[in-house]
């Protein structure tokens, strides 16, 4: 393709997923479920006939997208609600999503017949709540929750990706590692969850300082280096062994409570960073899926995602219908 197809493309399935957007409005279609479709309809199976099938470039959209959504949803959490509900809602986004993993894993093993590592795997890939899909639902015009609840599910959704990416990443191991135990797990997970969440508050101290003295000339400039900053925290804390989803959405939490200059332009700045992060990030998955591969696995799909009480968004579905 040549540069100028490429960005007709873009423009197409970036304009058409905003006007689609609408229909969530008035039917209660998820919207992230529009734009995994119109992926899909654009794919080479659909009516746009892109040919993609590169796990590694998805992933790599993934993660970025995924930066500026956890992001996001941590800078427009309101503090006063979400801190009295901390220490469940951490319960719920570690114990929770093991418990779903193991609770997935065993269906597997026993009515799909997996082996226990391969259940358990699965059961880790579905075992966690989307939180592009939570924070578009709870944060639309319609829903309106008692508290709290709302900040409850907020706070679960934001902080539960990073105990799902360390159980996936871990059976992973396990399973392509020899003699690699369960209990190895352990220290991993200590070390991953503590510094993930120590540079996000960290990096999220020094953001605020250095935002405070900074005093760009230009306010075009602000979203530009809260980019940088955001990508930093992420990258700090990868190399540090650290989680750093975990260490975003900790830096856009602590973020939320702070003041500092061009606060209101920063965070609409990123709310709508985010809403393009999600449709590209759906709309790559969806090109990702080839439909001929998933209708044989349909039903074994369909279970699983009932054995994960619901927990099974739609990114997740994809990489569950590629593994079978």
């Amino acid at each position: 393709m040549t540069i100028e197809t490429v960005l007709l493309w873009v423009a197409v399935l970036i304009f058409v997923s905003v006007v689609s957007s609408k229909l969530s409005d008035k039917f209660g279609i998820p919207v992230l479920l529009i734009f995994l479709t119109i992926g899909m309809l654009a794919g080479s199976e659909g009516i746009g006939g892109i040919y993609f099938d590169d796990a590694r470039i998805a992933k790599s959209v993934g993660v970025v997208a995924l930066i500026f959504i956890i992001f996001s949803g941590g800078l427009n959490t309101n503090w006063k609600e979400t801190k009295s509900i901390i220490l469940p809602g951490a319960i719920l986004s570690t114990a929770g999503v093991l418990m779903t993993a193991i609770f997935t894993g065993f269906f597997a093993v026993y009515i799909l017949k997996f082996s226990l590592l391969e259940g358990m795997l699965l059961g880790s890939i579905v075992s966690s709540t989307d939180a592009p899909a939570v924070f578009s639902v709870l944060r639309s015009r319609r829903i309106s929750l008692k508290q709290p609840l709302k900040p409850l599910l907020e706070f679960e959704s934001g902080s539960n990706d990073p105990m799902a990416i360390f159980l996936t990443a871990g059976f992973i191991s396990i399973l392509t590692v020899k003699d690699m135990g369960i209990v190895a797990l352990i220290p991993r997970f200590l070390l991953d969850m503590s510094v993930g969440a120590l540079i996000g508050y960290l990096m999220a101290r020094f953001i605020v300082l250095f935002i405070n003295r900074l005093r760009l000339e230009y306010e075009g400039l602000y979203p530009v280096i809260m980019i940088s900053l955001v990508l930093l925290t992420y990258v700090i804390a990868v190399f540090l062994k650290g989680n750093g989803i975990l260490a975003v959405y900790f830096a856009g939490l602590m973020l939320g409570k702070a003041e500092f200059p061009n606060k209101k332009m920063l965070v609409k700045f990123h709310d709508g960073l985010a809403w393009l992060a999600q449709i590209v990030m759906f709309i790559t998955l969806g090109l990702l899926v080839f439909p001929s591969h998933i209708v044989p696995q349909i039903g074994a799909g369909f279970f699983s995602d009932i054995s994960a009480n619901g927990g099974c968004p739609p990114c997740q579905r994809v990489v569950m219908s590629l593994a079978f």
